[in-house]
């Protein structure tokens, strides 16, 4: 086996903390994994992975030659797509993980337009809200909306989302319809709280006032942790929410949603594009990534 499969092998081996777990996502035998790293450590001269009967680990001098396949494996990647004008074009299978409701609405139904440019790369796409380890789950890059606090990850915002407060018209006719903030309290409004499916954190609402932010915390007779349900439990009248505007924007077009505290509104909501370092110069990271920006401009 030469080199440059041994060290695809070896960094697979390393991010998946598995033997096995590497040869199922490198399609090879196990036996082929296992037979590789020995070859390579009798060549280098250097034990390179630590095994017990729960997982493998990197030595440091295995750390060490990560880092340095790691570059080198994208380096000769960029190296073979750099060469444009003489028809390569990215090819290969690429790991991406979108949130749901925003990847449903935005990027599924523009796939065929990525697909057309790029008819060489497979997309494997994984739809959740969870915080995925790009690294050892070997996830190319993930979409996410929110304010990122993972800085090992290069990030590239690709849109933000206006946010609204809004409920069902049924629900105003019955409870009335708030024009300031103390009016939520006062005419004893209810809410449909989101929480965290993750952390369990519950989120209250934020309004903009005078350039600062304040949060409001409603009582409410449903907690739910998917922008779907969120939704649907809005159209049940069972309170106010606030959530992005594409998320509702069909209903308040035809009037079944209305809108209150727009002079309030929270900030935007970011929505950016994650990767590990390594993955930065991958051709197919790369035009993924360009395009993702493009769909999602649309959300500005």
């Amino acid at each position: 086996m030469d080199r440059f499969n041994a060290m695809r092998i070896f960094t697979r081996i390393v991010e998946l903390e598995s033997f096995s777990k590497a040869a199922e996502d490198l399609q090879i035998p196990a036996a082929t994994a296992t037979y590789t790293i020995k070859q390579l450590e009798a060549r280098l001269g250097v034990r390179l992975l630590q095994r017990t009967t729960r997982h493998v680990s990197p030595t440091l001098d295995g750390q060490a030659y990560y880092q340095r396949c790691v570059r080198i494996l994208a380096d000769v990647e960029e190296t073979e797509a750099g060469f444009g004008n003489s028809g390569v074009a990215p090819r290969g299978k690429l790991r991406v993980d979108l949130q749901g409701t925003l990847s449903r609405h935005y990027v599924l139904p523009r796939l065929q337009e990525f697909f057309a440019r790029y008819p060489d790369i497979e997309l494997e796409i994984g739809m959740s809200d969870r915080l995925v380890d790009l690294v050892r789950e070997g996830v190319d890059c993930v979409l996410r909306v929110g304010e990122l606090r993972d800085s090992s990850m290069v990030a590239r915002r690709v849109a933000t989302l206006q946010q609204v407060t809004c409920a069902s018209a049924a629900y105003f006719e019955r409870h009335g319809t708030p024009h300031t903030l103390e009016d939520l309290r006062a005419q004893g409004h209810r809410a449909v709280n989101f929480y965290s499916a993750s952390s369990g954190k519950m989120f209250p609402f934020d309004f903009i006032v005078d350039g600062e932010q304040r949060s409001v915390v409603l009582p409410g007779s449903v907690s739910v942790s998917t922008a779907e349900a969120y939704a649907a439990c809005c159209a049940s009248d069972l309170g106010l929410v606030q959530l992005p505007r594409y998320h509702v924007e069909t209903q308040l077009r035809s009037g079944e949603f209305r809108e209150v505290l727009a002079q309030w509104r929270p900030h935007a909501m970011p929505v950016s594009v994650l990767y590990p370092h390594a993955r930065q110069l991958s051709p197919r990271v790369r035009v993924f990534v360009d395009w993702l920006s493009d769909v999602m401009s649309v959300a500005n």
